[in-house]
């Protein structure tokens, strides 16, 4: 199946759609076997050093469904609002909005950017987190 920027902006959008409700199941439909969850780059400071419990490498729908837990077990979210999807047949990149208090009691409000990596199959074969390292860092636990 080739998929189209029409497919992938899409899929991202039902993905945020299926976070908003707290659908975890279609959100791990949507994605490939093997997908690479933070996990696709080699020297990332918030995925290799600041050893973030919630931007943790992560291979697998498993994996990834364990950072759902992690999030639903001791986050709360008061704002994701997605300001933007861009994309073609082969990646997409959201701008996201996001306001949350950590397990710690910290409220912390973010600008993220979401890449997507699409794979033939039209599942997400990868995703990466660009947040504000320094925000995190001192309000997630390890």
């Amino acid at each position: 199946m080739i998929t189209t920027p029409t497919d992938t902006r899409s899929t991202v959008e039902a993905i945020y759609a299926a976070f908003g409700s707290g659908d975890i199941p279609a959100i791990l439909d949507r994605l490939a076997e093997d997908v690479s969850w933070d996990a696709d780059w080699a020297d990332n400071w918030a995925q290799s050093r600041a050893n973030l419990s919630h931007f943790r490498p992560r291979r697998g729908r498993a994996e990834v469904g364990e950072l759902f837990a992690i999030l639903g077990a001791g986050y709360t979210f008061h704002e994701f609002t997605v300001e933007d999807v861009m994309s073609n047949d082969r990646r997409a990149v959201a701008m996201i909005t996001i306001e949350f208090t950590a397990p710690d009691g910290t409220r912390i409000r973010d600008e993220e950017l979401h890449l997507w990596t699409f794979d033939e199959h039209g599942q997400v074969s990868s995703m990466r987190h660009y947040i504000d390292t320094a925000k995190h860092t001192g309000s997630a636990p390890a």
